[in-house]
């Protein structure tokens, strides 16, 4: 199979969640692309921010964003299947945009000595809507702070220190978040030594575990695989002993999707072994994988689960830690203030951004057009050897190219190929681990846009592979 596409940049790690931006086939592609107006403010950003693998050289310059597509300075549009998983009700909800002006009119700011009524209006509807009973709740602005918050908790809670991973999961960049975390990206070159006691393990992954595949009809051999990594997570808790807490993605964002019993199978390890359950849920709660919560697919309840990102309507940063009200253990101390944690102007877009969510049935719309795309997109694998699995749940789905279906060797470059040919017909999405394309539109995409999408991928397929 040869593709008509630039190599990717040897030195550039082999795997992660985010994608490099130094490719021959990006510069190629910018080159044919951008005029002078949209290379020169490229250029200005390259000079004035810090340069990072994943972010510099930026892929394009965005002018508009609203509904499900963002415009680039040239006019072009796309529909925007990556949104950092933020934009879960589109971008620029009327709504939301009232909701956040009305708030400021009235109150912009709280000193954070001082409640007030949005700050505890949105504590009382996360724990209506969260599982279980996690009725505490501590807001930050980002989702790495409030990582780092759960796990201030779990050691004054337990007593502990040690914490149980998966590799190749992203957890945030802070120095506590980044050592959870298990992407080289974020823990390689001077950035370590990062927290001791941060033991990592397998993560769950059946398409490339290697005993728990079958090639004859392409499913996960769950028979033989299911309880494997949920059993290096037992095995840890068991030899270490003192762990405070297990951390996790309950659906990882790459994405994976744990085999059934897998969370039913830690959750009662770390039970037996007196460790908390932490559910990063900060790229899939709030309704992305047709539930509510990822967790509710599993029927499991974490003892504290980590929100964010789409919490705050795509436009303002907004996170928050649910905890169970035993682990409310911190009155002598504290585990952080931050400026803005109980903010009313984020708590009303916090608030409003629920409300959106649930009076426009927007859990209910990814689980029914994603049940949709993940059924047209195994048809698209029947028609293509290239597409090694396909998965997902609701509006986080995963299309994995390989160069041969037997090996599973990973197709990079055609996985980069496809990505500037979808960019060209107007959809934009992320590209995971090197070879996944991975599609997370916002939950208020209709039918007719998602089979516009899946046609633009069919087609640059077709292209690339021919």
């Amino acid at each position: 199979m040869r593709y008509n596409i630039g190599k990717q940049n040897p030195s550039a790690p082999a795997q992660s969640e985010g994608e490099m931006n130094t490719s021959s086939r990006r510069k190629l592609w910018a080159a044919q692309t951008h005029d002078n107006n949209t290379t020169h403010l490229l250029n200005e950003d390259a000079k004035h921010f810090l340069h990072q693998c994943v972010s510099t050289p930026c892929v394009n310059v965005i002018n508009k964003a609203y509904g499900a597509y963002i415009e680039d300075l040239q006019g072009r549009r796309y529909l925007d299947f990556h949104g950092n998983n933020a934009h879960h009700i589109g971008y620029g909800h009327p709504r939301l945009k009232q909701a956040i002006a009305r708030q400021m009119d009235s109150l912009p700011f709280a000193p954070r000595r001082f409640a007030c009524k949005p700050a505890v209006d949105l504590a009382k509807k996360l724990a209506e809507i969260s599982p279980g009973n996690l009725s505490k709740t501590l807001f930050t602005t980002g989702g790495s702070d409030a990582v780092e918050v759960a796990l201030k908790i779990a050691r004054a809670a337990t007593g502990r220190h040690k914490t149980i991973s998966f590799w190749d999961a992203f957890h945030g960049a802070g120095f506590g978040a980044a050592s959870v975390g298990g992407e080289q990206l974020f823990r390689s070159h001077v950035i370590g030594p990062l927290l001791s006691g941060s033991e990592h393990v397998a993560p769950f992954q059946c398409y490339r575990c290697p005993y728990g595949y079958d090639d004859d009809n392409g499913r996960p051999r769950l028979d033989l695989c299911k309880m494997t990594c949920a059993q290096f997570v037992r095995y840890v808790l068991e030899k270490e002993g003192d762990v405070a807490a297990v951390i996790a993605e309950p659906a990882r964002a790459v994405p994976y999707i744990p085999p059934p019993g897998f969370w039913q199978s830690v959750r009662e390890a770390c039970d037996q072994h007196g460790a908390l359950l932490i559910f990063d849920e900060i790229p899939t709660g709030l309704g992305k994988t047709g539930r509510m919560f990822a967790c509710d697919h599993d029927d499991v309840v974490p003892d504290l689960l980590v929100m964010g990102k789409a919490l705050g309507g795509g436009i303002l940063p907004i996170s928050a830690v649910l905890a169970k009200p035993e682990l409310d253990v911190a009155g002598d101390f504290a585990f952080g203030h931050y400026t803005h944690e109980k903010n009313p102007v984020s708590a009303r877009a916090a608030l409003t951004t629920i409300d959106i969510i649930e009076s426009e049935g927007l859990v209910e719309n990814a689980a029914e057009i994603g049940s949709y795309a993940m059924n047209e997109l195994r048809q698209m694998q029947s028609k293509f050897t290239a597409i090694g699995d396909v998965r997902g749940r609701g509006f986080l789905i995963g299309v994995e190219l390989v160069e041969d279906r037997e090996q599973k060797m990973p197709a990079n470059d055609l996985a980069e190929e496809v990505y500037y040919r979808c960019l060209d017909k107007g959809l934009s999405f992320k590209i995971s681990m090197g070879n996944v394309l991975t599609l997370t539109p916002p939950l208020i995409l209709t039918m007719e846009q998602m089979r516009q999408a899946l046609q633009i991928i069919e087609q640059s397929l077709s292209e690339a592979i021919e």
